[in-house]
């Protein structure tokens, strides 16, 4: 068996962490308290070329498969410590990208993909909404078609990127009573008439990254707008969440090395006792948990991302990385803070802010109890 990734993978994550050491940290804890995205940062990641790591060269990308893009992003992830920032990128990169390349007709790809991935115009993924989570096919925004148009009524809730979006993927139901079958996807440009977006969300962490509220009232859009085929809307959302689940966390592999190279640094320096407090087996132990919690999950999430690389279901494989490595960050984030102390409780230590971040994980692409249930049934449970 060889775990080893190739020269190609390793050179392009030590780019990444170069160039986001460099480019994307400043004045992060001001941008984390005003809760503020910075487009500037949005910009260089996209010229970096962040933005199409998975898109094909014919529309500015990098033509990555997904195993390469994982580790493009956990090199994301340790260098760059604005975890909002990335989370909005990837939000765009797997739930708007990689279903327009995967269901886009012939002229979608090439209006949308090439902007998208130049950072020209910004896409949100539009399915939650107040009544409609976990259950995300308990949709009740419609669209009713007339002709050979459609008119699209109701309220997305938490769209990532919502407030400052160009582009909206958005999912509506064509019949409620198909369930499943009467779902259908929509790309919507924000200046389409009857469409309207809330205020951005407060919220506790990925403050960078803003949420909003995207309303539709009688949005009336023609039949070039659907994404894919009347009905196949449940596809295209699937396939947009085994991108997503697959991969969004991949920068959290990242921001755990951080974690545990910060903690065993002060480990060694921090005195208590007339010694280092590492010499004492309760804070060494911590941190042997938080390593332990790194290597375990990132073999998880490589082993799915080279599943998914080799065209082979990895239904289970993708739940089981998603459940372990959010519940894994929040973890090793509580630990980080424990062995800093009362500086690591404070913003100015920053170790406090990747918890914040951290929780809303066992959250969004499917909350932990949903991957429980996904790896439940695998099991024939």
């Amino acid at each position: 068996m060889d775990f080893s990734l190739t020269d190609h993978q390793l050179n392009l994550r030590a780019s990444i962490v170069e160039f986001a050491r460099k480019e994307l940290n400043k004045d992060l804890i001001a941008r984390d308290h005003e809760g503020v995205l910075s487009r500037e940062n949005w910009q260089k990641c996209a010229d970096f070329g962040i933005h199409g790591l998975a898109v094909p060269k014919e529309f500015g990308g990098s033509g990555f498969d997904i195993l390469t893009t994982i580790v493009a992003l956990e090199g994301l992830g340790y260098g760059c410590q604005d975890n909002g920032l990335i989370f909005a990128i990837s939000a765009q990169m797997l739930a708007v990208q990689a279903p327009i390349l995967r269901f886009g007709s012939a002229e979608q790809k090439a209006r949308y993909l090439p902007t998208l991935v130049s950072g020209r115009i910004i896409g949100a993924h539009a399915m939650t909404e107040p009544g409609a989570g976990s259950d995300s096919f308990g949709l009740s925004t419609k669209a009713e078609k007339h002709g050979d148009r459609y008119r699209l009524t109701g309220t997305k809730t938490f769209v990532t990127n919502a407030p400052f979006a160009d582009l909206f993927l958005v999912f509506a139901t064509v019949n409620k009573a198909r369930g499943f079958m009467g779902v259908t996807a929509f790309l919507i440009d924000k200046d389409t008439p009857r469409l309207s977006v809330g205020p951005p969300i407060e919220k506790l962490g990925l403050r960078t990254a803003q949420f909003g509220n995207l309303i539709l009232d009688e949005c009336d859009v023609g039949t070039e707008h659907r994404l894919g085929n009347e009905g196949n809307g449940g596809s295209v959302f699937i396939h947009a969440m085994n991108w997503e689940r697959a991969a969004i966390l991949g920068s959290h592999l990242g921001m755990l090395e951080r974690q545990v190279e910060r903690c065993v640094e002060y480990a060694k320096t921090r005195q208590q006792f007339g010694k280092p407090i590492g010499s004492f087996q309760l804070v060494s132990s911590k941190i042997v948990n938080m390593k332990m919690r790194l290597e375990t999950a990132r073999l998880l999430l490589y082993k799915a991302g080279w599943l998914r690389a080799q065209g082979q279901d990895a239904t289970r494989e993708v739940a089981m990385a998603k459940l372990y490595l959010s519940e894994c960050s929040v973890q090793s984030s509580l630990d980080a803070i424990q062995i800093f102390g009362g500086y690591g409780f404070t913003k100015e230590c920053e170790v406090e802010r990747d918890l914040r971040d951290s929780i809303a994980s066992k959250i969004y692409s499917g909350t932990s109890e949903i991957q429980t249930e996904i790896i439940a049934r695998s099991l024939g449970l």
